[in-house]
């Protein structure tokens, strides 16, 4: 009997496992009507709940060639900021009606450009699937199609590089989109040449323009493209809000009418930690760049410019103690006690009264003192 207990155990738990599928196979169809009803209840309930938590509006979808946002967030972005305690999420309206349909949309890395162009673009696939946007209230006409052209990379195993792709992904969107569409692209043109870049760019936004007339935003660091705004009766020009505060740049994540004056590319590099000596020759040939666009336009640049020009070092200034040691602190680098202690080094230097001219006067003679010697030996 203790031999036999597990066969017969095994054919039994076999037994009921082929009369339970049976009882599945017979009311199948009445499962899967429980299983979509319940996924329905699931899908409706979830988007209940982000709505009523998250305060979104109801879209008003309509026939005509337009797209309103009032107020409008990322919804993932903001999700993540809630969930670590970080900043508010900083809200946006877009407006894309007829008559100004095409939004040129320039700014600093870092304040935001390829967030908003995310958001209105999943306010589209929200709004179109039957669900609330997270916005304060959003009026748009019906898309026939998304096309989207944001970020990098490449095919390597194909044979594409970046800028491959890139104009792959663009000749896709000239070829395929209509009216009806909604385009977003950003940076088109950044990976080849400058006027290679800004010859592209202003040619695909012609085209978007001319001949798709699609609603669309184009977001580029390619400055010279507002002048389009002059000859295009329904380009509109929005840009990033930056705020400059003693000496740092402050982004305002604030879309804003207007042309940006400046892309900022040399403080976002400082945020990444290049190295100081790299950020300060940056900033001179920076400086020398927009000097020569300021003085003789494109014909100007082509001349002298200093990008290959080694920087020549000047000659140093004589320095006091006090001064050499301001020099050589990193206050990024201090902790609170070295902060304290380098401050009492530098009150004791300064009460010493050093008189740097002094200094310098003092080295002179004594230069003067050694080659006089020399001279009579």
């Amino acid at each position: 009997k203790v031999a036999e207990a597990g066969e017969r155990a095994a054919t039994r738990e076999r037994a009921c496992i082929a009369h339970l599928k049976r009882l599945a196979l017979n009311s199948g169809t009445a499962i899967a009507a429980a299983a979509r009803a319940l996924a329905e209840l699931d899908l409706h309930a979830a988007s209940a709940q982000l709505a009523t938590e998250g305060g979104w509006c109801r879209p008003e979808l309509t026939e005509r060639a337009e797209f309103c946002i009032t107020a409008g967030r990322h919804p993932v972005v903001e999700a993540v900021q809630k969930r670590a305690r970080g900043p508010a999420f900083v809200p946006n309206d877009c407006d894309l009606s007829p008559g100004r349909r095409l939004c040129l949309l320039t700014g600093p890395n870092m304040a935001g450009k390829s967030t908003w162009l995310r958001q209105n673009a999943l306010m589209v696939v929200l709004a179109q699937a039957g669900l609330f946007v997270p916005a304060t209230a959003a009026r748009m006409g019906l898309v026939d199609r998304l096309f989207s052209r944001v970020g990098g990379g490449d095919d390597i195993a194909g044979g594409r590089s970046t800028f491959m792709v890139e104009m792959a992904e663009t000749a896709a969107i000239l070829n395929q989109a209509t009216a009806r569409s909604l385009v977003v692209l950003d940076e088109v043109g950044r990976g080849t040449a400058t006027w290679d870049g800004l010859a592209i760019a202003w040619a695909v936004l012609e085209a978007l323009h001319d001949r798709i007339r699609c609603r669309a935003i184009f977001a580029s660091h390619f400055h010279e493209l507002t002048a389009l705004a002059g000859r295009l009766p329904e380009v509109q020009l929005a840009r990033m809000q930056v705020r400059e505060w003693r000496g740092e740049v402050v982004f305002q994540h604030l879309v804003g009418p207007g042309a940006s004056e400046r892309s900022w590319g040399v403080h976002v590099a400082r945020l990444a930690g290049v190295p100081r000596p790299v950020l300060k020759r940056a900033a001179e040939v920076l400086a020398a760049l927009e000097t020569r666009a300021r003085a003789g336009g494109r014909d100007a640049l082509a001349e002298e410019l200093p990008l290959f020009a080694q920087a020549r070092p000047e000659p140093a200034a004589p320095a006091s103690p006090l001064h050499a040691m301001l020099a050589e602190l990193d206050l990024d680098a201090l902790s609170p006690r070295e902060a304290q202690e380098a401050l009492y080094r530098l009150k004791s230097l300064a009460d010493q009264k050093i008189d740097p001219d002094a200094e310098a006067t003092a080295a002179q003679h004594e230069n003067t003192v050694a080659a006089t010697s020399d001279t009579v030996v």
